[in-house]
């Protein structure tokens, strides 16, 4: 498979698929293909990855796009301002937020990854189920906001505001600290309580997750008398 992803601040993932190939969406991606796609929807693994991919924010059902006759094309659009991100899960599994699986080749798997620590899970921003991805091949995620990558050491840890995680490699963990001092939490806006990573493995944070892009524009949404 081949691919590129175009445009900002909504980009769009162009993949291009040798004939019989195929490649697994979650329902509403698809944008625009050639007509020598052929689509089929089903439950990707019977009921118990039909609730997985439910509680993990996804939809029950998935569509799998297979080119017949030659190369096909199939291009996906985001959602929602922010970056499409393009991962390779075959040398290590990826933990991802909600919501953010697009597309992937058909080698991949996808699972629940519960939160271990219930601080995390409550306090974290990133709630108690998150997203794995496993096996072999690329896997399209969909974050908020621009998206910087970065490479932490064993033990080297990172400190990040609530819901600006989007994902990290599988060999990451993850826990929350509280935000020291008692003006700093009463006055310095930043809550009650950090995310806190630790290496080694790669991290992927968002500049704006959807629920701060809420809060941002609330006060100019007008309100019914």
């Amino acid at each position: 498979m081949r691919y590129e992803i175009t445009g900002t601040p909504l980009p769009v993932a162009t993949c291009y698929l040798a004939n019989g190939e195929s490649i697994k969406t979650q329902q509403g991606a698809m944008s625009w293909m050639s007509p020598n796609m052929e689509m089929s929807t089903n439950a990707g693994g019977g009921l118990g990855k039909m609730f997985s991919r439910a509680l993990s924010g996804e939809s029950m059902f998935q569509n799998v796009y297979t080119a017949r006759g030659g190369e096909g094309m199939i291009a996906m659009a985001s959602a929602f301002p922010g970056d499409i991100k393009a991962i390779n899960v075959s040398a290590m599994p990826i933990v991802a937020q909600k919501s953010a699986f697009m597309a992937s080749e058909a080698g991949v798997n996808m699972e629940i990854f519960f939160q271990k620590k219930i601080g995390a899970g409550f306090f974290g921003g990133e709630g108690f189920i998150m997203q794995k991805f496993t096996g072999q091949g690329i896997v399209f995620l969909e974050f908020d906001g621009s998206i910087v990558e970065k490479q932490l050491a064993p033990g080297e840890v990172m400190l990040i505001d609530t819901g600006c995680l989007a994902a990290m490699e599988a060999t990451c963990s993850i826990d929350i600290q509280m935000v020291s001092g008692v003006k700093n939490v009463l006055f310095g806006g930043e809550g009650f309580f950090n995310t806190r990573v630790t290496g080694p493995g790669k991290v992927w944070l968002q500049s704006m997750p959807v629920s701060s892009l809420a809060t941002a524009i609330r006060p100019y949404i007008p309100t019914g008398s």
